[in-house]
């Protein structure tokens, strides 16, 4: 099916079947990608009362109780509530559904060599986005086609679907890297790294406090505080997903929770001959 959008009186359509899935499988019990060595995302048969969920095992159908760390075990989406006292839900959280995106792809830089800062101190192992990366990339983009933003890192290897992050650090976002971020307008940040901040920050957090508009080192919400944008961590987008203009359908599962497990989805925008909007 082809549909017809229009943002700023620019005319764009989009092929329902040509879309591109940059989440990752969670293949409970077999490979997935993860951080801090939480638990693998598990799931086994219920059993109770002489009743057991696998027809393998003679039940009569299947009956599986699953478990798993949504912030740690694959693609998920998280809101405010991540860093908050007060419960926010992300099912409660994020309102949008068919969002302008761009994806952009950079290589993360060494840190201790570049003029971008980070809170707590920067180490020589780090390596991170960096706010020129980002600036070569968007600065010429159409600020309507920033309500979400699709970061792809190199290399882009497939390794991204099973990697153990405690096993080399990963990249994060440099304090000016998210300030720019925040300025341009960005709503919904989607990444293929497990944080925007250091793995191991001593519970600072300061990327995510600055997405969300919450004082450093505070978990505490304000009135200004931006409650309905979401970051996804744990993306993988494919080489064959140029960079440029799409629509995101940032799906979740509708967990009352902080964060759930997610299947964003990118549609590409063919910029239509002009015509009259009718």
């Amino acid at each position: 099916m082809i549909l017809s959008i229009y943002l700023k009186e620019q005319h764009f359509t989009f092929d329902t079947s040509k879309v591109k899935d940059i989440s990752i499988p969670l293949k409970f019990n077999g490979e997935q990608p993860n951080i801090y060595n939480t638990k693998r995302a598990e799931s086994r048969a219920y059993e109770a009362d002489g009743f057991i969920g696998d027809t393998r095992k003679g039940g009569g159908c299947n009956f599986e109780q699953l478990t798993l760390v949504p912030h740690c075990n694959g693609t998920h989406t998280e809101c405010i509530g991540h860093i908050t006292h007060k419960r926010f839900s992300i099912q409660e959280q994020l309102q949008d559904s068919l969002i302008p995106a761009t994806v952009l792809t950079v290589s993360p830089e060494n840190a201790m060599t570049s003029t971008d800062t980070y809170h707590p101190e920067k180490e020589r192992e780090d390596v991170f986005i960096s706010a020129r990366s980002l600036k070569n990339g968007l600065d010429n983009i159409p600020k309507e086609f920033l309500k979400a933003l699709v970061i792809r890192t190199l290399p882009n290897d497939a390794a991204k679907m099973k990697r153990n992050y405690m096993q080399k650090q990963p990249a994060f976002f440099s304090i000016e890297a998210m300030n720019y971020i925040v300025k341009a307008g960005v709503e919904h940040l989607l990444v293929d790294v497990p944080s925007v901040d250091r793995a191991y920050d001593e519970g600072k957090l300061n990327a995510h406090h600055l997405f969300w508009n919450i004082k450093a080192g505070s978990h505490k919400e304000e009135s200004n505080s931006m409650v309905n944008k979401t970051i996804t961590e744990m993306i993988y987008v494919r080489d064959e997903v140029a960079d440029g203009l799409y629509l995101l359908n940032l799906q979740i599962a509708p967990f009352v929770s902080d964060a759930a497990p997610s299947r964003p989805l990118l549609y590409p925008l063919i910029k239509a001959l002009k015509a009259d909007k009718h």
